[in-house]
């Protein structure tokens, strides 16, 4: 039996528990007695927040179950745990100290036999122990030594396997009938059990999905089909009924590509239906994403070899443990707890990805066992890819993976298909970009620890054969020498740059402090146009240009010395070396772009603006402290280029969102997908919701809220929270007001019953906090724009929406010149529209679900109310009327009865 007591914090209370009993006690206490002894706890950093004690360390059972249950799924909750450890839950905050010290004998009794993922337990315990890791001697006291040596992780993980080139796809017309039957199976049966049933609106909208897939007619233009389909429509079965047919008869790959790791996860599960044999549903349906999301092996062995230190090499471990039994490797967003990394507060999930491109492919020792490689090759035979907007665009830009391009793509999320274009094709010439680069080059300086290489230790074999190319590695290296080092940002804020690109950094930050700083701008981000530029910033501009242009053009020659080797194919380039290769021409030829687009950038400087694109100075701030500061260029409109590299080379292309029009005309819909760029139009297809919004919500505009007094809207959170039971998503346009509502309403609500959760307030990651509300029906949620969309929240957790005003656009640079070139304030009441539609989405998931939306705005123009769904009720309230009728609906299946319009 443990002898430490347990603690627990709350906005309710604390309270410390043994096996005498628990009892309630003060913070100061609390913080005396985890100072003085090892304390069991769930979720060390919540709990130091809640205290005021960032240092608190302790027996931290989400480490215990992380190292237990490597892979397996928990809300990071005590209710969560108890089901994940089949125990019953604590049902009051005075309860939970005591369930702590059950749960961990719970957890430490299963270590004593078998168990699903024991092997490997032992050693890696072994070499917790040496890292004092305070759960490590109660795990090796009921741990039995194996009877023979276990294997380590990079022995255990099976290799890939090299796969013959897959044919280009069969020119085929998919039957409709055979679309209906297939949709038909899917929504009837999931490997063989009862699912859901068709919907209506859900045939036609496979119908109109369908002639994506048809044979395309003329070059350069798709078969671009935009489908809106309301919320419950069943568009995902909807849209992969043609796609599996499609992918089956003509042997190629279907892309579907989302915004958001949700709805990621969510067709992970639906494409079971397609293929309910796991075995085959891995071969059949893949998920990828971008390097940086996975785990990579030599890092990892770095990290596991002394590369970490202190609780940085305690995570390691345990990734080491969860690497031996993930799916897919994939750190963010897949089967590694969304919690754990965030337990040890600082970056080492950063350094154990691949985030910076100096992958050495073939050259790496774990190459064959690599989770990156695996994904990859499991993509180009799959039938259906899962991925996301951003890698789309990332692979057709930069031309990776030309013989396995796909040429049906499926976008959900259509709606955000214009931001995730606009990101992807910008140009950010910064700080922290260039030092990037620097690093990616140079690797290592003085001082430097960790794995990481330069270009000249990755190409070691390529520099030792190619006298030219070995002339441009060093040529690069030496150019890459001008760039910002480590410490750059203090340099410039002590008005001392060294070299002729910080020189330029530091103009930049001059001006954009002259012209943009204001009285009371609360430490946030500032920036100005670049426009007039000064004489010092135009002087500085000429050397830093002289630069750069030192460094593109042996990058350009090294791009093209590989290129040279790689068609040579010398006696030592086996398979393995042809891939490192072919890797390194394509990262040198986006680093080349990279640095070619920063020249066309500072060519801009005292020049004429191109009216193709908005450029802007800028200095990044949070809270005050500077972070990084630079020169951006941004597309006017950026599904130029998406239409240009994603969608002229497409053969069909569905763009399907619920908010595509965001209650506005078809034409704003076309213009945010691309369309107008194609040589052929796109056919649109909408399906109404099957809702009954007018029996299942109501929208209620709060006009008694006080503008900008942060104390009433508090209030108003408060009581509607109550008024509701909790299930309340908050919804901010400012984090700051956010962090000042939560904290004067936490403990109150806390008191009641109702715990409040907070993104930019509790230490957690966003999709851990949306487990967490999903699981506590008295939970509630705030947050910002990452919640207004790709939440789904289904049943009675989440009943209640309230923004805390009209979602306008926030004034940037860039929003002023797109305001000016889309039609003045009839753009920016479409971006408001398209948000409020996006939230109220979140409330009505099924048919079964009730709930009001409110918005404390008494401002709130009646133009923009066609955001909302035809027949749902809209009026205008006092918030006591408010707080009524929300009690009344959410006490009651039964509408409120019918008001007059607002």
């Amino acid at each position: 039996m443990l002898p430490h007591p347990a603690l627990h914090a709350s906005h309710a209370g604390i309270w410390l528990a043994t096996r005498e009993g628990a009892r309630a006690i003060g913070r100061a206490e609390a913080i005396r007695v985890a100072a003085e002894t090892p304390v069991i706890l769930l979720n060390a950093p919540l709990i130091g927040q809640r205290l005021g004690y960032a240092e608190l360390s302790g027996l931290d059972l989400l480490e215990l179950f992380a190292f237990i249950h490597p892979a397996k799924f928990a809300v990071p909750t005590p209710a969560g745990l108890a089901r994940a450890v089949d125990l019953s839950p604590p049902e009051r905050d005075e309860d939970v100290g005591s369930f702590l010290l059950e749960a961990a004998e719970a957890l430490l009794a299963g270590t004593a036999g078998e168990w699903p993922e024991r092997e490997g337990a032992w050693s890696a315990a072994q070499s917790l122990q040496r890292l004092r890791w305070p759960w490590a001697p109660a795990v090796l006291e009921r741990l039995t030594k194996p009877e023979r040596a276990e294997r380590w992780l990079f022995s255990r993980l099976p290799e890939w396997e090299e796969a013959p080139p897959r044919p280009a796809p069969r020119t085929v017309t998919i039957d409709p009938a055979e679309v209906a039957t297939r949709l038909a199976a899917l929504t009837g049966s999931v490997g063989g059990s009862g699912g859901a049933e068709e919907r209506p609106g859900q045939r036609a909208y496979a119908a109109a999905a369908s002639a994506a897939f048809g044979p395309r007619s003329v070059r350069d233009a798709p078969n671009l089909i935009l489908a809106q389909a309301g919320t419950g429509i069943g568009k995902t079965l909807g849209y992969l009924a043609p796609a599996a047919i499609w992918a089956e008869q003509a042997g190629g790959a279907v892309w579907i590509a989302t915004f958001t790791k949700a709805l990621q996860r969510q067709l992970a599960h639906e494409t079971a239906r397609l293929h309910p044999d796991p075995a085959e549903h891995r071969a059949r349906v893949t998920t990828r994403k971008g390097r940086e999301n996975y785990l990579c092996l030599l890092n990892l062995e770095d990290a596991l070899q002394g590369g970490f230190a202190g609780r940085a090499a305690v995570l390691a471990q345990l990734v080491a443990r969860w690497g031996a039994y993930t799916a897919d490797g994939d750190m963010v967003g897949g089967d590694l707890p969304g919690w754990l990394t965030t337990l040890f507060r600082r970056n080492g999930q950063v350094a154990l990805t691949d985030r910076r491109g100096e992958c050495i492919y073939a050259g790496c020792p774990h190459y064959r066992k690599c989770f990156i490689e695996r994904a990859a090759r499991a993509s180009a035979q799959a039938d259906i890819v899962i991925a996301n907007h951003a890698l789309v665009m990332v692979n057709a830009a930069r031309g990776r993976e030309l013989a396995t391009r796909p040429t049906r793509y499926v976008f959900d999320e259509g709606h955000h298909l214009h931001d995730a274009a606009d990101a992807m094709f910008g140009v950010a010439l910064t700080g922290a970009e260039l030092i990037e680069l620097r690093r990616w080059i140079v690797g290592p300086e003085a001082g430097g620890r960790g794995r990481r290489r330069g270009l000249q230790a990755r190409l070691l074999d390529v520099a030792s054969y190619d006298e030219a190319g070995n002339r441009a590695i060093v040529d690069t290296v030496d150019a890459a020498r001008a760039l910002p080092s480590d410490g750059w940002l203090g340099r410039l804020v002590e008005g001392q740059p060294f070299g002729p690109i910080e020189a330029l950094l530091a103009a930049v930050r001059g001006l954009t402090y002259a012209r943009a700083e204001q009285p009371g701008d609360a430490g946030y981000g500032l920036e100005t146009e670049l426009a007039e530029p000064t004489p010092a910033l135009i002087e500085a501009a000429a050397p830093a240009a002289q630069a750069l242009d030192a460094l593109v053009r042996p990058l350009n020659a090294l791009g093209r010395r590989l290129e040279a080797v790689l068609a040579e194919a010398p006696d030592w380039m086996d398979a393995p070396a042809r891939a490192r290769i072919e890797g390194a021409i394509a990262s040198t030829g986006w680093r080349a772009e990279t640095v070619a687009a920063w020249l066309a950038l500072l060519a801009r400087i005292g020049g004429p603006a191109d009216p193709d694109f908005v450029d802007w100075l800028a200095v990044d701030r949070a809270d005050g402290r500077e972070y990084d500061v630079g020169l951006h260029r941004r597309w006017l409109d950026p599904t130029r280029p998406f239409a240009e590299v994603v969608l002229k080379p497409a053969h069909g292309v569905l763009v399907t969102s619920a908010t595509l029009t965001a209650g506005g005309d078809w034409a704003y819909a076309e213009a945010r997908a691309g369309a107008p760029h194609l040589g052929r139009p796109a056919t649109s297809f909408e399906a109404p919701s099957p809702f009954d919004y007018a029996e299942q919500a109501e929208v209620l505009i709060v006009t008694d809220v006080i503008r900008g007094d942060l104390g009433s809207l508090a209030n108003a959170y408060a009581r509607l929270i109550a008024a509701a039971g909790g299930g309340t998503l908050g919804l901010f346009t400012a984090i700051r007001r956010l962090r000042g509502v939560h904290g004067r309403i936490a403990d109150r609500l806390a008191r009641d019953g109702l715990p409040l959760h907070a993104q930019h307030v509790d230490p957690i990651d966003t999709g851990t906090l949306v487990d967490i509300f999903r699981d506590d029906p008295n939970a509630s949620l705030l947050g910002t724009d990452a919640l207004r969309d790709g939440v789904d929240v289904p049943g009675h957790s989440l009943r209640l929406v309230v923004m805390e005003g009209v979602p306008w656009p926030k004034p940037t640079v860039l929003h002023a010149a797109r305001k000016l070139a889309g039609g003045g304030a009839a753009f920016d009441d479409r971006l408001v529209r398209a948000r409020l539609a996006q939230a109220f989405g979140r409330l009505i998931r099924t048919s079964a679900d009730r709930g009001a939306f409110v918005l404390l705005s008494a401002a709130m123009p009646s133009r923009l109310l066609s955001a909302f769904p035809p027949g749902v009720p809209i009026v205008r309230v006092t918030l006591d009327e408010a707080i009524a009728r929300v009690a009344s609906r959410l006490s009651s299946p039964a509408r409120l009865g019918h008001d007059a319009p607002a």
